[in-house]
């Protein structure tokens, strides 16, 4: 679309609005075309923002324009990121960390026995599903877990420790340890303000709490429906790039590497091994994919677990392998993070500046706490309890950032791949291989192979996981009908991701993860106090044994039924 088209559009929108046609507010239900409206006018201002002066008024070359796209994204991936993002973000985990009396660590027996605990038994409920339309307890943290153990526990992890160093990892344990109970207030305030669909499934997320949650607030109802609608395109578009294209493409270009390396047969320039590798995961997601959330469901609770289970196994073979130089390696981690050191030569102030930002940038990246993104599957468990929810958050953090991200840095700063006294990544590795040189270094030809199987997993789980966030967000902004053709698009999108070759939509991406993250976080800490209530009114009832009603949900209806059910939850 021309900026003077998305002008256009937003010109007859906002005349609309003169005319008496406003803005969705809470209380009233969005429709189609009031929330075309609003995409309208949000392209308006991003279009405007992105294109030049000089471009203006006449066509620009491809070159020059991606040019200038990478330049814009740039800028705006660093405001994001680096000035704002990252303290908000910090912020955010210290507010509910406090606001919650520590709750990851005064409860930590408590949410531990509750989560993975119950996993293995039998009268815990975690496996039980009361209905077809929803699913259990653990079938939506392996469904949520499928969408975060990615490319950024491995790639992302590595790419860290190369331009941070290795002090970037305790500063990813830092994200971590607060990003808990994040993940915890977004999985509370998610089961409390769901509500159900014609379908009968649960349908939740951050653009309800902040519809229902923030707009609830005096004076905030415009703010919170526009946040929404927002974290909804930011959500829609993400799901397109980081995960689905990024995804894919970072398994095709492991899967040439490791075993189709001696292929340069070509179809219309796109190489063979990449469109027969696009065919196949494009299938293969199609056949997942469109058979919905249940689908998805039983697919990652069988994958995740095993692709988990097998890449830790093969990790602590290079760490037992490695473990002369294990004091070293944590020695290097404490140092680096803390400046004494400065990677490549610079200053100290910007090495701690480096593995600062490098840690907790893909430490989010990875986990997705704050991002809002793995509520919106958290949403459909059939759980009554909110906090029960909010406790599986705070151990999707810990595994996959305290335990598989601590494996792949166990790997690289073992293996002799960074060197630990200057904390640069020696000669003839950079971040794409460094993983896949570690594991070499131990398991030879095969841990190259092994490496691009794990990939494979990690990301396609991550593809599946996030076709269910999209599809929830285009459920919210145009309805059920609507996500039947996002859906297609999303398989179709697969075999884009396979033959590209530019990293910008990588990068992209990259923003829109940080876009997302803005509304949803605003509208975390405004709700802090409803997630204190929530969480103390668990506390006094499930472990204090204080007799106190149940605080469920916002909606009376859902709230008598939960309540009425509650004794059957943990």
């Amino acid at each position: 679309m021309s900026a003077e088209g998305a002008k256009r559009i937003a010109r007859q929108s906002l005349r609309q609005k003169d005319k008496g046609i406003s803005i969705p507010s809470v209380g009233k239900k969005f429709v189609f075309l009031d929330r075309l409206r609003i995409c309208a006018v949000c392209l308006y201002f991003f279009v405007g923002f992105a294109e030049t002066t000089q471009n203006r008024k006449e066509r620009i070359r491809m070159e020059d324009f991606f040019t200038t796209l990478a330049g814009i994204n740039d800028k705006i991936n660093a405001f994001i990121w680096v000035k704002i993002g990252l303290v908000l973000l910090i912020g955010t985990g210290i507010l509910m960390t406090c606001c919650t009396k520590w709750f990851q660590i005064t409860h930590l027996k408590h949410w531990w026995q509750q989560t993975i605990g119950g996993v293995f038994r039998r009268d815990s409920g975690v496996h039980a599903k009361t209905d077809k339309k929803n699913i259990s307890q653990f079938q939506a943290l392996c469904t949520a877990l499928a969408a975060t153990i990615g490319t950024g526990n491995i790639a992302g992890v590595s790419a860290a420790i190369v331009i941070g160093g290795p002090g970037a990892v305790f500063w990813m344990w830092v994200a971590a340890f607060f990003g808990m109970m994040t993940n915890f207030s977004e999985n509370v305030l998610g089961i409390y303000y769901r509500r159900r669909n014609s379908q009968g499934e649960w349908s939740g997320g951050a653009m309800y709490y902040l519809r229902d949650g923030l707009g609830g607030r005096k004076h905030c109802k415009t703010v919170g429906s526009v946040l929404a609608v927002l974290f909804s395109i930011f959500a829609i578009l993400a799901s397109f790039g980081i995960g689905n294209m990024g995804q894919i493409n970072k398994i095709v270009l492991n899967m040439k590497s490791a075993f189709f390396g001696g292929v340069t047969a070509t179809v219309g320039g796109v190489s063979v091994v990449s469109l027969g590798c696009g065919i196949v995961l494009m299938i293969l997601a199609a056949l997942i994919v469109i058979g919905g959330l249940q689908r998805i469901a039983t697919v990652a609770e069988r994958v995740v677990p095993f692709m988990a289970v097998l890449y830790i196994i093969g990790a602590l073979v290079v760490f037992f392998t490695n473990i002369g130089s294990v004091g070293a390696m944590f020695a290097a981690i404490f140092r680096f993070a803390f400046g004494s050191k400065a990677v490549a030569g610079g200053a100290a102030g910007i090495a701690i500046q480096q593995a600062i930002t490098q840690g907790c940038k893909r430490g989010v990246f990875s986990n997705e706490a704050g991002l809002g993104s793995s509520v919106m599957v958290h949403s459909s468990s059939n759980v009554k309890e909110p906090v029960t929810q909010g406790m599986w958050g705070i151990f999707e953090v810990f595994f996959d950032t305290f335990v598989v991200c601590t494996m792949t840095a166990i790997v690289v700063l073992s293996s002799g791949c960074i060197d630990l006294e200057t904390g640069l990544a020696v000669a003839g590795v950079d971040d794409a291989t460094l993983v896949a040189r570690a594991f070499g270094n131990v398991f030879g030809p095969f841990g190259e192979k092994f490496v691009a199987l794990a990939m494979l997993l990690f990301a396609f789980t991550t593809v599946l996981g996030w076709s269910q966030y999209g599809t929830k967000a285009v459920e919210y902004l145009f309805g059920e009908k609507a996500t039947k053709i996002y859906k297609v698009i999303f398989v179709v999108m697969i075999l884009s991701g396979a033959v590209m070759t530019s990293s910008l939509a990588w990068d992209i991406s990259d923003t829109f993860n940080g876009l997302m993250m803005l509304p949803n976080l605003i509208g975390v800490v405004v709700l802090c106090p409803m997630v204190m209530k929530i969480t103390k009114n668990y506390v006094n009832r499930k472990i204090k044994g204080i007799p106190e009603e149940p605080v469920l949900s916002q909606f009376p209806d859902i709230q008598a039924e939960a309540a009425a059910s509650q004794t059957d939850e943990v």
